[in-house]
């Protein structure tokens, strides 16, 4: 019997959903959970969806991968941030491994593929891949599929495939509720079709669905949510949704044997989102970053409106906070000397992680230094990673609140900020153990060699599970 193994990735999906809140709403998943093993996923340093999935499937750390977000510094200029692509991967990713030893693979919506490359299968890459804003797809001329004519079929069998809501950042929640859905229909219909048609060994797909819901809906779920609304309308959104994933895994089970591996997966879990800690304005206020001149209002913060002749660094915003230190020599108008770099790195960190809410108690914020947590640092990290308030609270990088405190999102309304352990659920007929210790999103990638026999690159972080 020739191996296989399907992956399914959920985005997002956070323990306590899966394994306790919805866990009487999800059937098929909860016998793949009786007939093997599952736990928890330790996530990345950040446990961000760029780059933790390109993480997961290469057993490398961000550092290692040089991406440390979705945007990274290309350069010491203070403007060089670059949207990451797949041109950045370094490492060999697991359908390239196997390919390697003639094994075809189908890839579908796994972050950091676009723009897609050729390889042993098939690929639809995912949501970083340029898109008309008025439609959900991309242009056939792009890179989003391959081989390219795999455009054609998503046209014939799922028209309505999306490779992300459009502006799912938004207050029209009915709306947004509605493409949620259809979304997800759309795409398992495709992956499916895939799953039938396609002479596949290794079958990997990944669900934003889940990513998307939690940022729009996770008020109306949970009761410690500072803006919770009892009896709202969508106080089962949450609910519905894991139940059609759940119905949808049912499907995709239908269509493999019992001799296939199979696996759960997400990249990180969430948490609600208590606030916002506005990092430029901290930063502004202990006297590590000059403005030209004040901003009028709330502001979106670029490196236009700073002086720096008079500013030692700098941060920006998203689900944990990075800061930038003003090198001189390294950074085009340095004012910290190299020698007193670790200085303030560190009188940084002590800061940082003293920060109080408004009632006088400590958030309990947390600061990494990139080397202290990767085995390398490729290309450009942040001089500081930042998790403000333990993830409870996100980085605002914009200015002008005249506050370090703020109960909005600035990029757009965000119910949930990113939590550090995901999901995994494994079922291969060899062992049941039911609920096993937390393992990593490192152990994702060897596991799957391991199942089809072949050995583990020293390079690989992870030990299979």
């Amino acid at each position: 019997m020739k191996k296989r193994v399907l992956i399914i990735g959920w985005d997002c999906a956070a323990p306590e959903l899966v394994f306790d809140a919805f866990k009487d709403d999800m059937p098929n998943t909860h016998r793949l959970m009786q007939a093997g093993n599952y736990g928890q996923l330790d996530s990345t340093v950040p446990p961000i969806t760029v780059p933790a999935w390109m993480c997961m499937m290469t057993s490398r750390d961000p550092g290692e991968l040089g991406i440390y977000g979705f945007r990274n510094r290309s350069d010491y200029s203070y403007n060089a941030l670059s949207i990451a692509n797949a041109h950045d991967i370094n490492a060999p990713t697991l359908w390239e491994l196997l390919g390697q030893k003639q094994k075809r693979s189908v890839v579908l919506g796994v972050p950091l593929t676009y723009p897609a490359k050729p390889f042993p299968g098939w690929m639809v890459t995912s949501f970083l891949t340029p898109v008309n804003p008025n439609t959900p797809t991309a242009d056939r001329n792009l890179q989003w599929t391959f081989p390219t004519r795999l455009s054609r079929e998503i046209q014939q069998i799922s028209p309505n495939y999306m490779i992300d809501i459009p502006n799912f950042r938004t207050d029209k929640r009915a709306e947004l509720e509605q493409q949620l859905f259809k979304m997800t229909h759309a795409r398992f219909k495709f992956a499916r079709y895939l799953l039938e048609k396609k002479p596949w060994d290794f079958f990997m797909m990944v669900e934003m669905g889940s990513d998307r819901l939690h940022h729009a809906f996770w008020r109306y779920w949970d009761k410690t949510h500072p803006k919770y609304e009892p009896n709202s309308p969508f106080a089962d959104t949450m609910r519905n949704y894991y139940r059609t994933l759940d119905d949808e895994l049912g499907e995709m089970l239908s269509h493999v044997d019992d001799d296939t591996t199979v696996m759960i997966v997400s990249d990180h879990g969430a948490k609600r989102m208590e606030g916002g800690i506005c990092v430029n304005e901290w930063l502004q206020k202990h006297g590590y970053l000059t403005h030209k001149t004040e901003p009028h209002g709330i502001t979106r913060f670029t490196t236009d409106m700073v002086d720096w002749q008079q500013t030692k660094a700098w941060g920006e915003g998203g689900y944990y906070g990075r800061i930038f230190i003003n090198v001189i020599g390294r950074e085009p108008h340095g004012i910290v000397q190299a020698e007193h770099y670790e200085n303030v790195r560190d009188e940084l960190k002590e800061q940082l992680e003293a920060i109080v809410d408004e009632s006088g108690q400590n958030i309990r914020t947390r600061v990494f230094k990139p080397e202290k947590v990767y085995r390398e640092c490729r290309n450009i990290p942040p001089d500081l990673i930042v998790y403000f308030g333990d993830l409870y609270w996100r980085s605002v990088g914009s200015v002008g609140y005249n506050s370090i405190y703020t109960d909005e999102n600035d990029t757009g309304p965000d119910d949930c900020n990113h939590a550090e352990n995901g999901i995994f659920i494994i079922k291969d007929n060899k062992q049941i153990d039911g609920l096993v210790s937390t393992k990593s999103i490192y152990d994702i990638a060897p596991t799957v060699l391991k199942e089809f026999g072949l050995d583990i690159p020293d390079a690989m972080q992870g030990n299979p599970i």
